[in-house]
């Protein structure tokens, strides 16, 4: 989309422009993105499809890509479905397209499509095993309709960055019949202590995302009502969806599992964070830590680390993405920021600076690609994910799930094996946002 395409930075020779121009990485226009919604239902058939169809079609409106709705199966061959960047399965049920159909649409998602389920595309296709795989679980049962809370757990992620960290809603919960966290990347599950009828044993994942052979998927359990439609924290949730399948936005949706928190948003998990140098980092009540003066760097005392994952959302605040910060690691405690600085690397995020020292950069020793950074960048304003891998001396990049650094230090000062991480606050004209960080340790390698 025009409005909210993906952003990049203009090279000039071997610097960037000072000041960052605002381009999609893949030119999309509002004639030319297209998103087809198909509800139709071999089975039971909800009363909410009307206004699922319509609040996709406003969000259209509004988000600039045309909707085209269909309940005829005949829709799906191969030239047809390649007018369309994402397919919307709304509420469908049951055996909903022919063998010939199924192929058309499994050539669609290898070839880069975007899928999106919504409710009942869950209790669609049984027997067909792709279609089991993109989806993730199958629909088992359901209790009553009524009131529950759904834990956020990843709010990075377009479809839940503007949700709260639970979210208390009514709708028609579904159970699964494999708990599929292994597979994808769980972006929200139910707290099944909040209500009656829940049978997936206290992990109950009700929406996910991941890349899927060649394509984008995504799914949600919500949707069952009419009124889930005019909510706007939902339909929220739906764009968010959308641009993620599309391509319009980008995450990171590989599985996530074994990692702790080092910073979930609460004031108590600050207890082993210290400030080193001038400025702060001010928390919000929604969990997020933005930063604030400078030059300094909140750094986590709690533990030395040496081989790791470290995972974080972050998101520039100024229109031109010339907001300043990085996360360090591998430095020796110190209440001093330099400290970090000359012991260790900073893993840069402002994105006006030379190749070297802009975003994904490993701050004055190795640029990130900037072509696989440019595509998987989101524009300042909006979320972006961090992992950061170190292994022995080998510091790898990922950005929103996409590898773009890949640096092996050799310099016994710096040396990697283990230190501490902190995240910088730059400057009193820098505001960098901060959200979720987190940790998995790896088993330790050599070399």
């Amino acid at each position: 989309m025009n409005t909210t395409g993906r952003w990049t930075t203009a090279v000039v020779g071997a610097a960037l422009l000072l000041g960052c121009v605002s381009q999609p990485a893949v030119s999309h226009s509002a004639d030319t993105e297209r998103v087809l919604v198909f509800s139709k239902a071999a089975g039971f058939r909800h009363d909410s499809i009307p206004d699922g169809v319509a609040a996709v079609k406003q969000l259209g409106e509004t988000g600039g890509f045309t909707v085209d709705a269909t309940e005829d199966a005949n829709a799906f061959t191969p030239k047809n479905l390649r007018r369309y960047d994402a397919v919307v399965f709304l509420s469908t049920t049951g055996d909903v397209l022919d063998p010939t159909q199924q192929r058309a649409f499994e050539g669609y998602i290898r070839q880069g499509g975007g899928y999106v389920g919504i409710h009942a595309a869950a209790d669609t296709e049984y027997d067909w095993a792709f279609y089991g795989g993109l989806v993730g679980a199958y629909f088992q049962s359901h209790p009553a309709i009524q009131p529950a809370t759904v834990v956020v757990e990843d709010r990075a992620h377009p479809s839940t960055s503007e949700l709260p960290p639970t979210w208390n809603r009514t709708d028609e919960w579904y159970n699964y019949r494999s708990d599929p966290r292994e597979q994808v990347h769980v972006l929200a599950a139910l707290d099944e202590s909040s209500y009656t009828g829940g049978t997936m044993n206290g992990d109950h994942p009700i929406a996910w995302c991941q890349d899927y052979q060649g394509g984008r998927a995504f799914y949600t359990g919500l949707g069952h009502t009419k009124e889930s439609y005019a909510d706007p924290a939902f339909r929220g949730h739906l764009l968010g969806a959308i641009r993620y399948a599309t391509g319009d936005a980008q995450a990171d949706c590989r599985p996530e599992n074994g990692y702790r928190p080092l910073f979930d948003g609460t004031a108590e998990s600050l207890a082993d964070w210290r400030q080193a140098g001038p400025g702060s980092f001010i928390r919000s009540d929604d969990g997020t830590l933005t930063s604030s003066g400078g030059m300094g760097m909140l750094w986590y005392a709690g533990q030395d680390l040496g081989s790791y994952s470290l995972k974080l959302d972050w998101k520039m605040a100024g229109a031109t993405g010339d907001d300043n910060s990085g996360v360090f690691v591998g430095f020796p405690p110190s209440d001093d920021p330099w400290s970090a600085v000359d012991n260790g690397y900073e893993i840069q995020i402002d994105a006006t600076d030379v190749p070297e020292k802009t975003t994904g950069s490993v701050y004055g020793f190795r640029s990130a690609d900037l072509k696989k950074r440019d595509r998987a960048l989101n524009p300042p304003g909006e979320w972006n994910t961090y992992e950061i891998r170190v292994e022995g001396e080998r510091l790898r990049v990922w950005l929103n799930g996409v590898k773009i650094n890949d640096f092996t230090n050799t310099d016994p000062a710096r040396s990697l094996r283990d230190g501490h991480v902190g995240i910088q606050n730059h400057g009193a004209d820098d505001r960098v946002s901060f959200r979720d960080i987190r940790v998995k340790e790896l088993p330790v390698k050599g070399g």
